[in-house]
């Protein structure tokens, strides 16, 4: 139901990890302003964008935080992880290194969140000849993790809206399941609370009668 005041129907608040220079912000403008710089700066700290998307008729408004990979702000970046629905983890499909740190950004978000819907980006994934993580190793290692990846190219725009939106759709469909979930423990709870009170009501009625 979309509130009094709210232009949206649901608020998440994403984060993008990763080791330096893997395009985190170029992905970010990609999404939320549509646009590419190649003059690249070192994030200080960390910055946000917004974009609402619909989504079957919802509307679903993004938080999306583009966090520092150098490790001297790694301090900064752990209280980011406070109620965040979803990480997506970049990593530049050009230097292995970075896809190998992903097993460390993937210990990090476990150690700060209890319960996140996370992706895998490969980015820079435009000029096959300097590719030098293949994807089905990528794919291989995501299913061994129960991640989803993807590759993009923030450069020259391709997959980036659909890798997005498809992480919007599973970071809905996790709230979504987990509001069944809980709707589903607060019945059995009433059922429980109602045959406790008919029995206590039932035990009344049998002292009084005897």
């Amino acid at each position: 139901v979309q509130m009094a005041g709210k232009d949206y129907n649901h608020l998440f608040k994403l984060l993008i990890i990763g080791d330096s220079n893997v395009g985190k912000s170029s992905l970010l403008l990609r999404f939320a302003d549509q646009s590419f710089s190649g003059n690249y700066i070192t994030t200080i700290g960390v910055d946000f964008k917004i974009r609402t998307v619909d989504i079957n008729g919802e509307r679903v408004k993004l938080q999306i935080w583009d966090t520092a990979g150098q490790e001297r702000f790694r301090t900064i970046t752990s209280t980011y992880y406070r109620n965040t629905h979803g990480v997506i983890i970049v990593y530049d499909v050009t230097k292995p290194e970075s896809f190998v740190n992903v097993k460390r950004w993937l210990s990090e978000i476990s150690q700060n969140c209890d319960n996140v819907c996370k992706i895998l980006v490969g980015n820079k994934n435009e000029d096959p000849t300097k590719k030098k993580v293949e994807t089905q190793d990528a794919v291989r290692f995501g299913e061994s993790v129960g991640v989803r990846v993807f590759e993009t190219s923030a450069k020259a725009n391709i997959n980036v809206e659909e890798m997005f939106m498809a992480f919007t759709h599973m970071v809905l469909n996790a709230k979504k399941q987990s509001q069944s979930r809980a709707e589903r423990e607060r019945e059995r709870d009433d059922t429980v609370n109602f045959n406790a009170k008919r029995d206590h009501d039932r035990r009344k009625r049998a002292k009084k009668c005897c």
